[in-house]
């Protein structure tokens, strides 16, 4: 049974910095794509984030230079860096996962972790 589990969310104030864990279990971590996607209130979910298996990082346009993902395979977990926060990066944040094994291309997410930065 594959599990990502979310952590490290929480209330900041504008400016401040966050760092998300997502731990994963079920799945062979270290040949999964693993990424991070984020939900505010009435808004569709969207991409942050993602760092395949050989450590190419790839960011949504808007938050390059203040976010940062990486990973540590020994730990099966990815991490989210998050400085200069501002109000709209309050959503809930979830953590994907993408084994790049398998017949077919599979996506697993998290339950999620709320982000909240307060103005």
């Amino acid at each position: 049974q594959v599990q990502l589990v979310e952590s490290g969310g929480g209330l900041v104030q504008a400016g401040g910095s966050l760092r998300l864990s997502c731990a994963a279990s079920g799945i062979i971590f270290s040949v999964s794509s693993m990424g991070w996607y984020r939900q505010a209130p009435g808004k569709q979910r969207e991409f942050v984030a993602c760092i395949t298996s050989g450590g190419v990082t790839n960011y949504a346009d808007s938050l390059k230079g203040r976010f940062t993902i990486s990973r540590d395979n020994a730990k099966n977990t990815v991490y989210l860096q998050m400085n200069s926060l501002k109000p709209d990066d309050t959503a809930v944040y979830y953590c994907n996962a993408r084994p790049d094994y398998g017949l077919r291309q599979v996506d697993f997410w998290g339950q999620g972790t709320q982000v909240t930065v307060s103005s």
